[in-house]
């Protein structure tokens, strides 16, 4: 037998019966709620996509503004000049390295203090052609030092390259230029003589060229005539200086020139003759480099 509900009763299901129903709405709302921060989000995208477009439009279009640089025949060249490049970096590298290492063996001492040679007989070497692009050539570098050791005398070379000592003579012979007074046959040398009589020095200071008197003699080399003299043991003489450098004409018969007078080399100066200490008629030849006595025979052939 169904149980007949009180007034409270009913007041209470009917409270229950509602607070289900509201808890009921309310999670049908969270849901509702959930969905649509959803769609909002997705339109935040649509929206940041959109002006990413209008950015790549308006750049679109400031670039077609601008044609006029950025499409340029130059820069269309040069960027197809660029992309037809065709370099092995990595080839590049390895044959620089195997040129460095082989120029190091050829020509850096080693331990023994002898010169290494370059061993490898082919060397390849690396150039760029007008496009800027790398080509590889190959060197025969045997027939080159081959070739090289015909045409080159290492002895000769190294005593070039040596440095000798500036002697009087060499720096008389390098500076100036002479040719012989006269012709005739040296009757005394230069330096120390054995003799007994005793207007002959022992120490010789030139060459005595036998030659008939009145024979002329000529200026071995060009100067000015600092002494033209008839007195001393040298009798008539004449003295001719150029720069540090004097020659010294002695016994002579006759003098042309005097002092002060510049003299060209081959000019006629005096006579041979036998004046002062003199045993004979001949020319008594010296060549001096400031007070240093040179050998004439050193300078000249006669």
């Amino acid at each position: 037998m169904e149980r007949t509900l009180s007034a409270e009763e009913k007041i209470r299901r009917a409270e229950e019966i509602y607070e289900r129903r509201r808890g009921g709405y309310n999670t049908h709302n969270v849901a509702t709620v959930s969905v649509s921060e959803k769609k909002n989000y997705n339109l935040f995208k649509k929206m940041i996509l959109q002006i990413l477009i209008c950015l790549l439009i308006y750049f679109i279009f400031y670039l077609i503004q601008n044609s006029n640089y950025v499409f340029s025949e130059e820069v269309i060249n040069r960027t197809k000049e660029i992309l037809s490049y065709d370099i092995n970096i990595q080839a590049i590298y390895t044959e620089i390295q195997n040129q460095i290492n082989n120029l190091s063996e050829g020509i850096l001492p080693n331990e023994e203090g002898t010169n290494n040679t370059i061993d490898n007989n082919v060397v390849n070497t690396i150039t760029e052609d007008a496009m800027g692009g790398a080509e590889i050539e190959t060197i025969d570098t045997k027939a080159i030092f081959a070739s090289a050791q015909e045409t080159i005398n290492y002895e000769e070379l190294k005593e070039e390259i040596e440095e000798e000592p500036l002697t009087d003579e060499r720096y008389i012979k390098t500076k100036y230029s002479f040719i012989k007074p006269i012709e005739g046959i040296v009757s005394s040398e230069f330096g120390l003589r054995n003799v007994d009589n005793p207007i002959v020095s022992k120490n010789h200071s030139g060459i005595d060229i036998a030659a008939n008197t009145g024979t002329v003699i000529k200026a071995a080399m060009e100067g000015t005539v600092t002494i033209s003299s008839t007195i001393g043991d040298y009798g008539h003489h004449i003295k001719i200086t150029n720069g540090d450098v004097s020659t010294l004409y002695a016994h002579c018969s006759k003098l042309y020139v005097k002092e002060g007078e510049k003299i060209l080399q081959g000019q006629e100066i005096a006579e041979v003759g036998t004046t002062g200490k003199s045993t004979g008629p001949h020319l008594h030849f010296e060549i001096m480099r400031g007070t240093t006595y040179i050998n004439p025979r050193d300078i000249l052939e006669f």
